[in-house]
């Protein structure tokens, strides 16, 4: 048994979770597809908090319950993905040997209640996570790994980690709501969401390159450097405003283009406020697309792996109005939509992807340009479908630190129609981003 504590969580146990029945022996190889083949050695992370519904549902042995149904339910969900309980293989397959998944069990000595009081305290956050985003392992074994910490009030968290060698966010999403729902159906409560079946032939839409034949982007770099991440929720009515801002009511501007939009404005702003010595040129927003629905004819739903490519777009102007900013993202959507996700089901889908990272490479890497880096997970029913029978979560976050600065992550929150922002900045580029009358306008801490 580990005993450590960290702040108020104890780790309690770790054990690894093998899947329920093993892999035939005809599936023991995995290929990873050219997209998983770029995907960095780094982890995907979720983490979810429920309340303890049930009043007298506070004892260890109710902890110990809990605990052992989702052991059982992770073990036949490891079985129907099972490249996830494997191991990687020289970046070119993984091997499908059962090895599993890491299960670690946490006790925070504190109410859940009280913690979600508090305004989101990254660090805090990290508490309930099992590891860090950047961790050497996640480019081998575990690929998946899970910690589960209960409150002295019977709530409980589950932090979710995923290696990006072998899911996007979809495939973590798909993952945790297939689980959640084999978890819930043990309890009689399968209700409307089946269990998720996962698609595992990413490979033969993405077949593997010799990736050394393609000039890319510079190999991904974690430095270490000093900035800081916080996060800012635009509630429904704030949307609701700021869209009418944008275009009034008849807008077909979409919430998320909304508030990247804004963010991207006000982190304009706060570079040049920051860099006045070295102003510059061009401002660059890279976006990563989820390109299964995309494509035409789309790819399958339940596609797990890299299923992701990413569009650039620009702007030369210093003191750009939001209807500008928002114009060109929508632009820059639809013709990656037209012009290159159509071609993603040819015989050039590789070509099409080495061209989008080139060209975004090519324009974030310029010293003339500052960029900075979207991604999205708004609309992956994070909070609807991953009940493990427990109820839904409260709360549903993914925070996000990338070793760099410059990057969003955008969600949902739970009042539907609202969306959470993560936002890392360096300390400069914070200290006035978080000031700026638009940004206190639209979004609370």
């Amino acid at each position: 048994m580990v005993n450590k504590m960290i702040n108020k969580v104890e780790i309690i146990r770790k054990e690894t979770i093998k899947p329920s029945s093993p892999t035939p022996s005809h599936l023991k190889s995995y290929k990873l597809s050219v997209l998983d083949q770029l995907g960095p050695p780094v982890y995907c992370r979720m983490v979810y908090f429920y309340t303890n519904n049930d009043a007298t549902n506070t004892t260890s042995t109710s902890n110990e319950q809990k605990s052992q149904q989702l052991k059982r339910s992770l073990s036949e969900s490891l079985a129907r993905f099972y490249p996830i309980a494997g191991r990687v293989n020289n970046n070119t397959a993984i091997e499908c040997n059962d090895e599993g998944a890491e299960y670690v069990e946490a006790r925070n000595h504190g109410l859940l209640s009280t913690f979600l009081e508090q305004p989101a305290d990254l660090e805090a956050l990290e508490e309930f996570l099992p590891a860090a985003v950047v961790s050497p392992e996640a480019g081998l074994w575990p690929l998946f790994l899970v910690q589960v910490t209960f409150f002295d009030c019977g709530g409980l968290a589950i932090g979710a980690c995923m290696s990006h060698k072998i899911a996007d966010a979809t495939t973590i999403s798909i993952f945790m709501k297939s689980w959640a729902a084999t978890s819930r159906s043990s309890t009689g409560r399968s209700g409307d969401q089946a269990v998720l079946m996962p698609v595992l032939n990413a490979e033969s839409y993405f077949p593997q390159r010799d990736l050394s034949l393609f000039q890319l982007l510079p190999a991904v770099e974690f430095k270490k450097a000093e900035y800081v991440t916080k996060r800012f929720v635009f509630g429904k009515q704030k949307m609701m405003d700021l869209k009418a801002k944008i275009g009034g009511e008849t807008t077909t501007t979409t919430r998320v283009q909304s508030v990247t939009g804004l963010i991207w404005k006000c982190v304009i702003a706060a570079s040049l406020y920051s860099k006045s010595g070295r102003v510059p040129k061009k401002f660059v927003l890279s976006q990563a697309m989820n390109i299964r629905k995309r494509a035409d004819p789309p790819l399958p739903e339940n596609l797990i792996g890299n299923v992701v490519s990413i569009f650039a777009v620009q702007t030369d102007e210093q003191k750009p109005t939001l209807e500008h900013l928002v114009a060109e993202l929508r632009k820059g959507i639809i013709e990656f939509t037209e012009r290159r996700a159509k071609r993603l089901r040819q015989d050039d889908a590789s070509k099409v992807i080495f061209e989008d990272l080139k060209e975004a490479g090519e324009l974030m890497g310029r010293d003339t340009s500052e960029g900075l880096i979207v991604t999205s997970l708004c609309n992956f029913q994070l909070y609807e479908a991953v009940d493990f029978g427990w109820g839904k979560p409260v709360w549903a976050t993914a925070p996000l630190t990338v070793g760099h600065d410059n990057f969003v992550s955008l969600m949902d929150t739970k009042d539907a129609g609202g969306i959470e922002a993560w936002v890392t900045l360096s300390k400069e580029d914070m200290d006035s981003f978080q000031r700026n009358p638009e940004i206190l306008e639209f979004a609370r801490p």
